[in-house]
C-alpha cells in the first residue's frame, strides 16, 4: 500500500537529526499525473490552498472584485494593516462593516503585525484573523444575491458550528456554489466535508486534484474566471498572503507561477504552461513545506535566487547556522 515517503531532512552538525515525511504530485497540462510520490490520489485537505477555487465559485455567483481585493479574498493574510483596510473596503461595497464576519478572533499570523496590533492596544479580532478577507468575500456574494448571512438559531445551540442559513454552513447557496467550484476545477467529486479552521466548510480532494486545479488556474484562458483569480495573485502576491511571506516572494521572481499554502503544511502550486504542483508533509509541519516546494521546482529546471533560498531552512546552534531542513537526496530517486 502507498505511505507517504521522507521529503526532507533535518540535519543538525552534519547529524540527520529526523525526517518529514509527505506525498508530492506533478500533473500535466492535461491534468494528467506526470510524477509522483507517496499519496496522491485519495482524499486530503487541501484547508487554505483551496481559497483559489473558493473565490472562483463566489466570482460565478456574482461577486464583482478586481485585483488586490480579488488576490485578499483568496488569501490567508498576514494581518497588516493594508489587509485590514481592504477587508473593510469588501464588507464597504455592501453596505456592512466588520461586525458582520464570523471567523473566530485571532491575531495576526505575522509577527510584525501581531506585535503593532498589540502594542496599539488590541486583543484579539475577527477581522485580524487571516481568513477574514475570504469571509468577507462570502459575504458580499451573498448580499448580492439576496442570500441570509447570519442565523439567528445558532445562538440557541452553543455546540453547533452553522445555522442553516449561516453562510458558513455546507447548505448555504455560497457554499453550494463554492463546492462546484472546487469540484469542477478539480476534476473530481469532494468525498468529505469537515469544518476548517476559520468556521468555513473544507472539502477533501485528492492531492492530484489539488494540483491539477493549479495547472487549470495558472494556464487558464485571458478574460476567464480563473485567469482573474490567478493575476490577482500574481499582480499583488503581498495581499494573497503578506509583504514578508515566502509565497509573495516565490510568485514575484518566477513569471506566471501562481501558489497557495494552507495550514497542515499543505502547498500547491500553477506554472503558465499548465503544470501544477501540491505538497503535504504527513506531519503538518510548516518548516518543510517551502524546501520541498523549491526542491521541486528545481528538479523541473526552475530555479533562481529565491528558491535557492528557500531550498533549505536555516537550523541555529549557538545563534549560527548548524544545519539546515532540506529536501531528502532520495525524494527524487
Amino acid at each position: 500500500m502507498t505511505e507517504p515517503v521522507i521529503v526532507a531532512d533535518v540535519v543538525r552538525s552534519g547529524f540527520v537529526e529526523g525526517h518529514h515525511r509527505g506525498s508530492v504530485v506533478v500533473t500535466a497540462p492535461d491534468g494528467t499525473v506526470e510524477w509522483s510520490v507517496g499519496v496522491v490520489d485519495q482524499p486530503m485537505f487541501p484547508r487554505s490552498s483551496n481559497k483559489p477555487m473558493q473565490a472562483l465559485g463566489m466570482l460565478r455567483s456574482g461577486l464583482n472584485l478586481e485585483g488586490e481585493l480579488l488576490a485578499l479574498a483568496g488569501a490567508s493574510h498576514s494581518g497588516e494593516e493594508f489587509h485590514l483596510d481592504g477587508v473593510r473596503r469588501i464588507l464597504a461595497g455592501v453596505g456592512l462593516d466588520e461586525s458582520a464576519l464570523r471567523t473566530p478572533p485571532a491575531y495576526p499570523i505575522d509577527e510584525q503585525a501581531r506585535d503593532q496590533w498589540v502594542r496599539a492596544g488590541h486583543v484579539v479580532e475577527s477581522i485580524t484573523m487571516n481568513c477574514s478577507g475570504k469571509h468577507a468575500a462570502m459575504i458580499a456574494t451573498s448580499v448580492l444575491n439576496g442570500w441570509p448571512i447570519h442565523d439567528d438559531a445558532l445562538a440557541k445551540s452553543p455546540d453547533a458550528v452553522w445555522g442553516r442559513d449561516d453562510y458558513r454552513s455546507p447548505e448555504h447557496p455560497v457554499q453550494k456554489a463554492i463546492r462546484t467550484a472546487i469540484e469542477d476545477s478539480a476534476g473530481e467529486k469532494a468525498s468529505y466535508v469537515a469544518v476548517d479552521g476559520c468556521g468555513a466548510p473544507l472539502l477533501a480532494i485528492s492531492l492530484a486534484g489539488l494540483a491539477r486545479s493549479f495547472g487549470l488556474f495558472a494556464s487558464a484562458a485571458p478574460g476567464s474566471l480563473e485567469e482573474r483569480i490567478a493575476t490577482a495573485y500574481r499582480t499583488h502576491p503581498e495581499y494573497a498572503s503578506g509583504s514578508r511571506r515566502d509565497e509573495a516572494a516565490l510568485m514575484r521572481s518566477v513569471p506566471g507561477l501562481f501558489c497557495k499554502a494552507g495550514a497542515e503544511s499543505v502547498y500547491a502550486l500553477g506554472l503558465a504552461d499548465g503544470r501544477g504542483i501540491a505538497v503535504k508533509v504527513e506531519d503538518g509541519a510548516f518548516r518543510a513545506r517551502a524546501v520541498v516546494m523549491a526542491a521541486v521546482l528545481k528538479h523541473l529546471g526552475i530555479d533562481n535566487e529565491v528558491i535557492d533560498t528557500q531550498a533549505q531552512l536555516p537550523l541555529l546552534g549557538g545563534g549560527i547556522q548548524v544545519g539546515s531542513v532540506h529536501a531528502s537526496p532520495t525524494l527524487f530517486g
